[in-house]
């Protein structure tokens, strides 16, 4: 499928699996925020939506305006952050790497990388909008 050029509908009807889905004061600047920190690529990027692409997984984003009719519009918080208690994690990317580049793309670094228990080797990074991505290696 061309992320490019697929219509909604037939976008639509061929997801199945898991959806992420985030809702973005600023659609752009978080697309670059994902590209340029984690390397993500980005498609369909306008004003109010883009596609994100971390290998197999597709993360939409939707400016607020999208969802003006969506249950959750009423619930979104009036300041940052938003994104308080759910955790992404971006499994094959650095998090050395990751967080070297985070603050000069308006990100804050909330767990430096470190070695974990569970085999991983992980950081936590919020986005301006105040998701939490957690880019993730094997551990040595």
């Amino acid at each position: 499928m061309d992320l490019e050029t697929v219509d909604a509908a037939a976008f639509g009807r061929s997801l199945s699996g898991l959806g992420v889905n985030l809702l973005c004061r600023d659609v752009r600047g978080m697309a670059a925020f994902l590209a340029g920190v984690f390397g993500l690529g980005i498609h369909r990027l306008s004003d109010d939506f883009a596609l994100v692409r971390h290998g197999e997984v597709l993360i939409q984003l939707h400016s607020d305006a999208t969802f003006a009719r969506h249950p959750l519009h009423d619930l979104l918080p009036e300041n940052p952050p938003r994104g308080a208690g759910a955790q992404l994690y971006l499994f094959g990317i650095d998090p050395d790497v990751a967080v070297s580049r985070a603050e000069a793309h308006g990100g804050t670094v909330v767990e430096p990388p470190a070695d974990k228990p569970h085999g991983l080797r992980e950081a936590t990074i919020l986005s301006p909008e105040g998701y939490a991505f957690s880019p993730a290696v094997p551990s040595a």
